[in-house]
């Protein structure tokens, strides 16, 4: 019984390292790895020491991950019918978490929403952040008081992903998608998730390398996703 112990911890180990490296996850997942050098890593940053152990966790891990491959093409389905679209001249305010931050901000809203201009409030347990055109910024400043802002940051551009709206109902697009912005580098300032829109702002020196990132994943899943006749 003990052994068996010890076996179910290692496996244990081995599936939540890889699952804490998203780039190995995924080349398991797809068979693309060598278990040996797989099992040899984890061993030396886990400081374990039954390599046969190790490497049959790893196997048996990615025969589970592989039955996941239904869920991805669900994923890149809803990519392929997605598009974008970019704003820039973006700026993020932040403010304290405040009853009348937010009571301010009424009145302010009503006129924005005559002038047909955007504006999107976050609230969290420790701020308010509120996202807008830079030509706002002033307006919004004046409008929460000085004094209760915390942050500004402007030179930002705001790329919405607009889906379907079956990515409701699925699990992993949002992810998906920090992740490969992430893998290229690129520093999200903040992302917003409003029903089928999915929206990252980021700098505007990583505006071309953010937007085709996302345009490379939108190609990608339009060549892998083949319609059922």
């Amino acid at each position: 019984m003990a052994r068996k112990a010890v076996g179910e911890s290692i496996a244990e180990k081995a599936r939540a390292y890889i699952d804490a490296h998203p780039c190995i996850r995924d080349c398991v997942s797809k068979g693309l790895i060598n278990y040996s050098s797989l099992a040899r890593l984890i061993m030396k940053d886990l400081g374990l020491d039954n390599e046969e152990a190790v490497m049959m966790a790893c196997r048996r891990y990615a025969g589970k991950l592989g039955t996941t491959s239904e869920h991805e093409l669900s994923i890149l389905s809803i990519l392929k019918d997605s598009r974008l679209e970019m704003r820039t001249k973006t700026c993020i305010v932040t403010a304290k978490n405040d009853w009348t931050v937010l009571h301010k901000m009424d009145n302010l809203f009503k006129d924005l929403w005559t002038d047909n201009s955007i504006m999107q409030i976050v609230q969290s347990a420790s701020a308010v952040t509120i996202i807008a055109d830079e030509s706002l910024k002033g307006r919004i400043v004046d409008t929460v008081g000085r004094f209760n802002v915390i942050k500004i940051r402007e030179g930002l551009v705001e790329i919405a992903v607009k889906s379907p709206e079956r990515i409701v109902d699925t699990s992993g697009v949002i992810a998906f998608l920090i992740t490969s912005l992430s893998n290229a580098g690129i520093n999200i300032e903040e992302t917003i998730s409003c029903h089928t829109d999915t929206i990252f702002i980021v700098d505007e020196g990583d505006m071309i390398d953010a937007y085709g990132v996302l345009t490379k994943a939108i190609k990608s899943a339009e060549e892998t996703v083949v319609e059922k006749p």
